[in-house]
């Protein structure tokens, strides 16, 4: 071989061998920073537990799980994301407390060349490289159905909603609407805020039955709502009465869907949405191809059925 065929294969080799490993012939690590809207509830942390199973499967992938003490904490999230990014991770999956606040950092990622994935809560910004997670409506759709059974397509109902403006929770709103818009006989009387918070959800409860006494059936947009309206439902010995119908099948919720405190529930499957928002963002930050839409899906949960979902 001449000296310039041979200088050019060992500038190749070198070329591959950096592409491929760090300092010392180790593998490069990949950084994955996951941002969720919090980490104080049962759902949050199952989410979590996805996530690390998925990132213990590969000894090259080093996660950050991170988020704002309350799903409230909007800006916290935003200086989480923003440090982030200022850190520059490989790749990053988010599931935005509020879209219109977290848009800039996203797209400020997006100019530094860091892939965004998009997770639980879709928001429209057309840079995301993917969505992960359930379909939000069709749940929504799936709880306005069985309750509309249950009261045999007749009577008031109300809803318990998460924060304004969260695509999460609109969703929810928006299916569990077309569901009960089938049986004219269906009155909703009151949808209500209670931004995903257990104390609150208990408190617009106890208002919703001081207003509304002869409701028959409330929707809560996830389990920590639902679980203080059960306890409100509780206090008055209405167990049984109101119907209280959940998302998220938390294994409390599901206990509750056991014993006949909470009516029905909708599983939205936390693990495997960690798992696979990880995984995505892993394929991402190799610059491999990953699906721009990957549905986790969702499941009515019932006394027939709760026990399969009990961990």
């Amino acid at each position: 071989m001449n000296r310039k065929l041979l200088v050019a294969a060992m500038v190749v080799a070198v070329a591959f061998s950096n592409a491929s490993c760090g300092r010392g012939g180790k593998a490069r690590t990949v950084e994955i920073a996951f941002v969720t809207k919090a980490l104080d509830s049962e759902w949050w942390q199952r989410v979590k537990a996805g996530a690390e199973e998925a990132a213990r499967a590969d000894p090259e992938v080093r996660l950050s799980v991170l988020a704002p003490e309350r799903e409230v904490n909007i800006d916290q999230q935003v200086s989480i994301l923003e440090n982030q990014v200022t850190k520059g991770v490989s790749a990053l999956a988010v599931a935005p407390a509020g879209a219109s606040e977290v848009l800039p950092v996203l797209e400020h990622a997006k100019a530094v060349g860091i892939p965004v994935l998009i997770v639980d809560t879709d928001i429209d910004w057309p840079s995301k490289l993917s969505y992960i997670g359930a379909d939000n409506q069709r749940a929504g759709r799936l709880a306005g159905e069985y309750i509309a059974t249950l009261l045999g397509g007749k009577g008031k109902v109300a809803v318990i909603r998460g924060i304004l403006g969260v695509a999460t929770h609109e969703d929810r709103l928006a299916g569990f609407r077309e569901a009960i818009a089938k049986s004219p006989g269906l009155v909703c009387v009151a949808v209500q805020p209670a931004n995903s918070e257990r104390a609150l959800g208990m408190s617009v409860m106890e208002n919703i039955l001081t207003s509304h006494p002869d409701v028959r059936a409330v929707f809560a947009t996830n389990d920590q709502m639902a679980l203080g309206a059960v306890e409100a439902v509780a206090a008055r010995n209405l167990t049984g009465k109101v119907a209280v119908v959940g998302v998220d099948a938390t294994s409390e919720a599901v206990r509750a869907v056991q014993a006949g405190r909470l009516t029905a529930d909708v599983a939205m499957h936390p693990e495997v949405l960690g798992r696979d928002a990880v995984e995505a963002a892993i394929k991402a930050a190799r610059g491999q191809p990953v699906a721009k839409r990957i549905d986790t899906g969702e499941t009515l949960v019932t006394k027939e059925n709760a026990a399969q979902f009990l961990r």
